[in-house]
């Protein structure tokens, strides 16, 4: 008889005995799942949110750190980049090369890259999702759903290296010392 006053007692505690009990518990389950917090940029405090380009200059300077990036974007872009730090006051662009698709706690990042001849393009692209990676999540607090890393040229020696390393002097691809 005891058995059957505690299987009775179980059932009870397990099951509500009314449409109120039954609103209650629901409402303490919905309460429980938005009170915790869904991602550090979210707290009880308020919602932290992030510009896309603060991940596109996060994930454009990690990606230069790495040893074998000779440059950043394609042709178009580097072509663009050289004149514009040619204009007095204008500032190096960090995030060329970088497109981001970034949600409010998720992101995924594409890098075009080139790489110096010689480098390991497998051993470069893994360094710079793994960079991007640590940076981004560290900074910022979104995780990095993916890195995808293109490839768009190889630098050689000669490719339009124009300072003498010899003697630091810039010279024009005909030979001639500019000033």
């Amino acid at each position: 008889m005891a058995d059957d006053q505690s299987t009775a007692a179980r059932r009870a505690a397990a099951v509500p005995a009314t449409d109120a009990d039954q609103t209650r518990q629901a409402d303490e389950i919905r309460g429980a799942r938005t009170s915790r917090p869904a991602s550090p940029l979210q707290t009880e405090q308020g919602n932290t949110s992030i510009a896309d380009t603060v991940v596109q200059k996060i994930a454009g300077i990690s990606a230069r750190e790495v040893p074998g990036v000779y440059a950043m974007g394609n042709a178009a872009r580097r072509a663009f980049d050289q004149l514009a730090e040619r204009i007095p006051g204008s500032q190096t662009n960090a995030s060329g090369g970088v497109s981001i698709e970034k949600g409010e706690k998720q992101t995924a990042i594409d890098v075009t890259v080139v790489v110096e001849y010689g480098a390991s393009i497998v051993e470069v692209s893994n360094n710079i999702r793994r960079n991007i990676i640590s940076a981004v999540e560290r900074t910022t607090g979104l995780e990095v759903i993916e890195v995808n890393v293109t490839v768009s040229d190889v630098h050689l020696p000669t490719d339009g290296d124009s300072d003498d390393s010899s003697t630091g002097a810039k010279t024009s691809s005909t030979g001639t010392e500019l000033e």
